[in-house]
C-alpha cells in the first residue's frame, strides 16, 4: 500500500506533527536537503487551474533535486480526446515516483489513487478537500502563533465549497482549546457533515454574519474568495460576492497580535491597503507551502513506515451518490462505496451523507 495523502484526516495528529517539524528543519537547513530527490520524478496532473499549490510542488521537488513532468491544462493531454481518469492517472503513475493532482470533482483524487502505480498526493479535489493547504497552514500558525491550541479562529467567505476550509477546521479541531467563529451567509455556511465532526472532537462553533462582530475576539482571521467556478449561475455569484470585504477600517478592531490568512487567489475580499498591515500574512504563508511540500514529498519518498488508515472499509451498497459533482456520478467504472457514519451512510469518494 503506497502513502498517498488524499485527506488530512488519513493520518494522526502526530505524524502531521512530524511533517511540520522537518518543513521547519528545512527552512533552517535547507542546504542538507538539496539533492534528496536526485533521480526522482513528480508527476503534477492539473485538471483545474493553480498558481501557489503547482508551482510550489514543483520549486519543493526541483529544491531537493528531482525531476517535474505533467500538465497544467487537460486540453493539451489525451484528456481532450476523451481520455478517462483512470487510464491518464495510471499511464502517469507510471512514469513517476511521486504523482501530486487537482481535479474540479469531488473523490477524484481517490479514485486515481485506487489504481495508481505511486504515491498519490491530493492537491485539492472539487469543493471537498484540499490536505496540503492545511499542512501549510500549520506550519504557518507554528512559526507565527507559537502553537496550535487555544486558538479563536475566524474563517470568513464561502465556507460550503472552500475545501481549504474544510480540511483546516476539521484539522485544528484536533488540537484542544480551539474555538471557531463561521463568518458567512446562510446560502454559503459550512456543510452540516463538517460541524458535525467538529462538535464530535468537542470544538466550540459559532456562526456570525459580519467580520465586524467576530473580528476584536479572533487570534486568526481567515480569509476566503467567493469561488466563482462552484456556482451554477453568474447571478447567483454576483449576489454573494461582495458581502464580506476586509480593508483597513475594519482591522481597527482587532488585536495587535491577530494574524490574517488567505489560501489565494484573492478577487475583492481582502482591500490591498491591508497588504501593508504587517498583521497580513497571506504572502508568508505561500511561502511556507513550498516548505511544507518539500518534507511531503520527503517522507512518502523515504518513509516506508509513514502509512495512513486503510484506503477504502466501505462496500457497494447498491446506493446512489447523490452529489452530482462525486467523481463516481462522471467516472465510468467506477464502484460505489458507502460507509456507516451515525445514522447515515457515507460515500467514500466525496462525503456526501444518504439517510
Amino acid at each position: 500500500m503506497y502513502s498517498h495523502l488524499i485527506d488530512l484526516n488519513d493520518y494522526s495528529t502526530e505524524q502531521w506533527n512530524v511533517i511540520i517539524d522537518l518543513a521547519r528543519d528545512i527552512m533552517k537547513n535547507p542546504h542538507i536537503y538539496e539533492g534528496a530527490c536526485t533521480g526522482k520524478i513528480m508527476g503534477t496532473l492539473f485538471y483545474e487551474p493553480s498558481t501557489r499549490t503547482q508551482m510550489s510542488f514543483q520549486s519543493a521537488m526541483l529544491r531537493l533535486g528531482g525531476g517535474i513532468i505533467g500538465f497544467d491544462n487537460p486540453q493539451t493531454s489525451s484528456i481532450s480526446k476523451g481520455e478517462n481518469l483512470k487510464d491518464t492517472t495510471k499511464t502517469v503513475s507510471g512514469y513517476s515516483d511521486i504523482m501530486v493532482m487537482r481535479h474540479h470533482l469531488e473523490g477524484a483524487v481517490k479514485a486515481a489513487a485506487l489504481t495508481a502505480d505511486c504515491p498519490v498526493v491530493n492537491a485539492g479535489d472539487g469543493g471537498h478537500l484540499h490536505p496540503t493547504q492545511t499542512l501549510t497552514d500549520l506550519l504557518t500558525l507554528t512559526e507565527e502563533k507559537k502553537r496550535l491550541n487555544d486558538l479563536n479562529i475566524g474563517v470568513c467567505g464561502d465556507l460550503k465549497n472552500g475545501r481549504t476550509v474544510h480540511s483546516l477546521v476539521r484539522a485544528l479541531s484536533k488540537y484542544k482549546g480551539n474555538k471557531f467563529t463561521f463568518i458567512s451567509t446562510r446560502q454559503l455556511g459550512l456543510p452540516e457533515y463538517i460541524k458535525k465532526a467538529l462538535t464530535e472532537e468537542g470544538a466550540s462553533c459559532r456562526d456570525v454574519s459580519s467580520i465586524e462582530e467576530a473580528l476584536p475576539e479572533l487570534d486568526v482571521l481567515y480569509m476566503t474568495r467567493i469561488q466563482k467556478e462552484r456556482f451554477e449561475s453568474e447571478e447567483e455569484y454576483r449576489r454573494q460576492k461582495d458581502v464580506f470585504i476586509l480593508d483597513a477600517r475594519k482591522l481597527k478592531a482587532a488585536k495587535d497580535d491577530l494574524i490574517v490568512l488567505h489560501p489565494l487567489p484573492r478577487v475583492d475580499e481582502i482591500a490591498r491597503e491591508v497588504d501593508d498591515d504587517p498583521r497580513a500574512l497571506y504572502f508568508k504563508q505561500a511561502h511556507y507551502g513550498m516548505y511544507v511540500r518539500m518534507a511531503l514529498i520527503l517522507i512518502i519518498l523515504n518513509y516506508k513506515d509513514f502509512k495512513p488508515k486503510p484506503f477504502f472499509t466501505g462496500e457497494d451498497c447498491g446506493l446512489k451518490c447523490g452529489n452530482e459533482r462525486c467523481i463516481v456520478n462522471n467516472e465510468k467504472g467506477l464502484p460505489p462505496k458507502f460507509v456507516e457514519e451515525g445514522d447515515a451512510l457515507m460515500c467514500e469518494y466525496c462525503e456526501e451523507r444518504v439517510f
